[in-house]
């Protein structure tokens, strides 16, 4: 038998050389995972720069120019005037603590009818059902924003409206347009991203340690409040960030269902053409309260147990 001769190829016969750069490309990335991630996270880290820190740069100097008084043009000289008119005028703080209030009592009503749907989604559906129910929760979200606001401006006017129309036999009076009307409306938009990780949540959570408490004398509310609440504690506290920042920035839903109540996001509309720079100096306060909100988040480490 004749000997095999080995012949050592450095490259498949007729490849270009674009497809051998690519193969010793992809051969020391293989064998390199820091720059494979490095790589995989250079565009989006690349993108998020440019549109989200750079927009945040721009809006904080934005807030600290000047505009011409005849011309409404912005004017590159810089003053703190519309930071002091900010903090110091009454009527901003006024507005600043009914955006922060109704933020809050939307993220409470969001946790409150959430945790509820998510738990049953989660533990009571059949498994089979599950899909279909999240889908249910998921549909509202493909549906356009306005539509969903000018519906439940329907739903909440002081007369024709459909409240209205329920409450009328029992001698409740509507919603009409206001603060409740916002909050209704908000409560709807946004309870979808507080019902989804509350469910995720539950569904990582063993049924053992409910049927463990059962075992052990405990009564379903008391599971739920000794067993349940504390391990989703994290999902409720994340689903609340979605929840409150989303209530904090919204201006469209006070325009149209708010009636006289004027949120952070109204103030921030109405200057935006007249007075770019006040307007800006306004729109700082919701990122400052985020800020903190995200910095208490943190630190009492509920995301870290996601």
């Amino acid at each position: 038998m004749s000997p095999v001769q080995v012949v050592d190829r450095p490259g498949v016969v007729g490849e270009s050389a674009a497809a051998r750069g690519l193969r010793r490309l992809s051969a020391a990335l293989f064998h390199r995972p820091r720059v494979q991630v490095a790589a995989l996270l250079a565009l989006p880290t690349a993108w998020l720069t440019l549109v989200y820190l750079a927009a945040l740069f721009a809006l904080l100097t934005t807030a600290f120019l000047s505009v011409d008084e005849f011309t409404n043009a912005v004017v590159r000289v810089p003053t703190l005037a519309n930071v002091r008119d900010v903090v110091s005028d009454p009527a901003y703080l006024q507005a600043t603590l009914r955006t922060v209030g109704i933020a809050a009592a939307v993220t409470v009503a969001c946790a409150a009818l959430g945790f509820p749907m998510a738990l049953f989604m989660a533990k009571v559906a059949p498994a089979r059902w599950r899909n279909l129910l999240v889908a249910l929760v998921v549909t509202p979200l493909w549906a356009s924003y306005l539509v969903k606001v000018y519906a439940w401006q329907a739903m909440v006017q002081p007369e024709s409206g459909v409240l209205a129309w329920l409450g009328r036999p029992l001698g409740l009076p509507g919603p009409g347009y206001g603060m409740a009307a916002t909050i209704l409306t908000l409560t709807y938009l946004w309870l979808p991203y507080m019902i989804l990780p509350v469910y995720a949540g539950l569904e990582r959570m063993p049924d053992s340690l409910l049927d463990a408490s059962g075992d052990l004398g405990a009564r379903p509310g008391r599971t739920v409040r000794s067993v349940v609440l504390p391990l989703i504690y994290p999902s409720v506290v994340a689903g609340s960030v979605f929840t409150f920042s989303l209530s904090l920035g919204d201006y469209i839903t006070a325009q149209i269902v708010g009636g006289r109540t004027q949120m952070l996001g109204s103030i921030v509309y109405q200057n935006y053409t007249s007075s770019l720079p006040f307007a800006a100096a306004v729109a700082l306060i919701p990122v400052v309260i985020m800020v903190g909100y995200l910095t208490a988040v943190r630190r009492t480490g509920a995301l870290d147990n996601l």
